[in-house]
């Protein structure tokens, strides 16, 4: 019997389409981006920490705006190419550190700023990974959290939980806003700010990115088919499989 552990399956997941998420379209722009640009740069010399960095996006755009960036994520290859892009953009302030975020290898109050962007939805333990980020941010610093969330009613949320699973066997749960807050409150930070924001996915280019098995594209494109009209409603499911995810940024903050 195989046995496979979460951390080997995002591994597996990601670290074969890391020049994928470098290009991306999805991952290279968007609102949520210049809103963490615009944090980052009111902190000239801020240490920021891009918790879970992917293909490096929140990295790149806030390492011009501060001290330092320490790009982290579980994928060596994703590190890999970020560091490979930061070299190319003379990002000489952009460093990279490998682990996972349920356990960073570094120390209290180590970071003025926290920010993380699409990942958090792949952490096994997201309780654990946030209450990790509170303890590397200084007492008064700052944290955001961007990622796609449930609309948190039972239909809706089971349906976009079961697209996100077959398409990325690594994905272990969007959060509803509500849960995001209790967890945030159980870290011990406090809210700021919460922008929700609606993120449009071309049905081709969002499973071609994560090299999703043909079989599993056609048992995404069969639940596109069947799914119920106030699903097809909420998510603006088209004919093609494209579809739009709801997203939120959610700014927080470590007592002082």
């Amino acid at each position: 019997m195989t046995t496979s552990s979460h951390d080997a399956a995002v591994d597996r997941q990601f670290s074969p389409r890391a020049a994928a998420y470098l290009t991306s379209a999805v991952h290279a722009q968007g609102e949520d981006l210049l809103q963490m640009a615009g944090i980052a740069g009111r902190h000239p010399a801020a240490r920021v920490l891009d918790l879970g960095c992917g293909g490096g996006h929140v990295s790149f755009h806030v390492a011009p705006l501060v001290a330092q960036v320490t790009a982290y994520d579980l994928s060596q290859q994703m590190l890999d190419v970020v560091a490979g892009e930061a070299a190319k953009r003379g990002l000489a302030n952009l460093g990279t550190c490998q682990g996972k975020a349920e356990y960073l290898p570094f120390g209290d109050g180590e970071f003025d700023l926290v920010m993380s962007r699409y990942s958090t939805h792949h952490w096994q333990d997201a309780g654990r990974g946030l209450r990790e980020a509170f303890r590397v941010l200084k007492p008064g610093g700052t944290a955001v959290f961007a990622d796609v969330v449930s609309p948190g009613e039972p239909l809706l949320d089971t349906w976009l939980q079961t697209i996100e699973v077959l398409r990325d066997t690594s994905h272990v749960r969007d959060y509803s806003v509500a849960e995001w807050t209790r967890m945030l409150t159980e870290a011990g930070f406090t809210l700021q700010e919460l922008a929700p924001r609606r993120l449009p996915l071309e049905f081709q280019s969002w499973v071609t990115r994560m090299r999703t098995p043909d079989t599993l594209v056609a048992a995404l494109r069969h639940m596109c088919g069947i799914a119920p009209d106030v699903v097809r409603a909420h998510f603006e499911v088209r004919d093609d499989g494209s579809f739009t995810s709801d997203t939120a940024t959610i700014v927080v903050k470590k007592p002082a």
